[in-house]
């Protein structure tokens, strides 16, 4: 299944997943196709959606991954079959479907990618605003945002899980929970949702901020003691502190990157799940891991 001579598809890796799909999709809409040689459906697929988005001329990218070579991104995403194809949207997953669409319901699906009515176009804008509300902290703007979208869109998954986490930024994880409770039982396996519910789960083992500060002044006692640099990042995961954590995770990495068969690698790409895939600890604690890995 090669591109070459394609103007808007490419093949992806697992190296290149973070610049070619989520950081390119700031400024455009990028489509993910993760398939596999062996893969008869894939074969089927493949070839349409390659004609579809090079119909577009641009107004969509088509990022093509074998699974047999490149499987990380798949596996966070939860993929279990293929064909799977992601839509990601302003560095986030927003869409996708699984098996092989006849023509006229992959153009369809690209055209609802591109907003192709105004009140998407508005909602996309809405989620981008509550977003950056978010990162800047102003969770209750961010809050008011997202109730606003659902209002409008019930079963828009990213509003859902963006105003359970605006709970749970405020510590209130039966609210964040309840909120949950409103994704259709077809979403409940999306990727938003899934880093959600994680936050959640690590928050019930948060610490008390004297056990933090006696967890801080062990490190800075011992900075070369990487189980206890290790137990100070799993608090600061609980805490909702996921750059902190995310530093000192590749703090251990940089040092030793197979310390403990991988353990630290495992709790870092759990902080990069629950911290949500757009967000900037995630974007930059990627392309740090990477640059480690690939080094």
């Amino acid at each position: 299944m090669a591109t070459a001579g394609l103007q808007h598809t490419s093949d992806g890796t697992d190296q290149g997943f973070m610049a070619d799909v989520v950081e390119a999709s700031m400024t455009q809409p990028v489509i993910v196709d993760f398939w596999a040689p062996w893969c008869g459906p894939c074969r089927t697929l493949g070839p349409i959606l390659e004609r579809v988005v090079e119909g577009k001329k641009g107004a969509v990218k088509l990022v093509k991954i074998n699974t047999e070579e490149h499987n990380a991104y798949a596996t966070q995403l939860g993929v279990r079959s293929i064909p799977a194809v992601y839509a990601f949207h302003k560095g986030r997953p927003v869409d996708g479907f699984m098996g092989a669409l006849p023509e006229s319901q992959v153009s369809a699906f690209i055209e609802r990618l591109l907003g192709g009515t105004d009140n998407a176009q508005v909602i996309a804008e809405a989620l981008t605003q509550a977003e950056a509300a978010s990162q800047a902290g102003d969770i209750p703007l961010a809050a008011e945002i997202y109730a606003a979208v659902i209002q409008e869109d019930p079963e828009n998954t990213a509003a859902i899980a963006g105003l359970a986490r605006c709970y749970l930024a405020n510590g209130d994880t039966e609210r964040a929970l309840a909120t949950l409770e409103m994704v259709p039982p077809a979403k409940q396996n999306e990727s938003v949702v899934k880093s959600v519910r994680l936050a959640i789960e690590m928050a019930a083992d948060a610490p008390a901020p004297t056990e933090l500060d006696a967890a801080l002044s062990a490190v800075s006692a011992s900075p070369g003691d990487h189980a206890k640099r290790y137990e100070l990042a799993e608090q600061f995961a609980a805490a909702g502190r996921y750059k902190d954590a995310a530093d000192h995770l590749l703090i251990i990495l940089t040092a030793k990157l197979g310390w403990e068969d991988g353990k630290a690698k495992a709790k870092l790409l759990q902080v990069f799940e629950a911290a949500g895939p757009a967000d900037p600890v995630t974007i930059e604690g990627r392309r740090r891991l990477s640059s480690l890995m690939f080094a």
